[in-house]
């Protein structure tokens, strides 16, 4: 698989997104203390749920698998032009 642009910043800010989105959809509220890898499954578990991305398969459910899932589901929000996506 090759690497995205800015994965890593990408990720973060999905993970940011991600969280507001999480809140303001009742379903929960992630706090700073609480580990990345929490983070992306409850995220990624959210998003699967509302139809928002495809899912991963069984064999392929894994941190890496999911980073890069929700990398991929930011730099699909972004508007073109976007700093994070050049």
């Amino acid at each position: 698989m090759k690497k995205l642009k800015n994965e890593a910043q990408l990720l973060k800010e999905a993970l940011r997104v991600g969280a507001i989105y999480l809140e303001k959809r009742k379903a929960g509220k992630i706090n700073d203390a609480d580990p990345s890898k929490k983070k992306i499954q409850l995220i990624y578990r959210l998003l699967v749920h509302d139809n928002l991305i495809q899912p991963l398969e069984k064999t392929q459910e894994n941190e890496p698998n999911m980073k890069r899932k929700l990398a991929l589901w930011l730099s699909r929000q972004l508007p073109a032009g976007h700093k994070l996506l050049s």
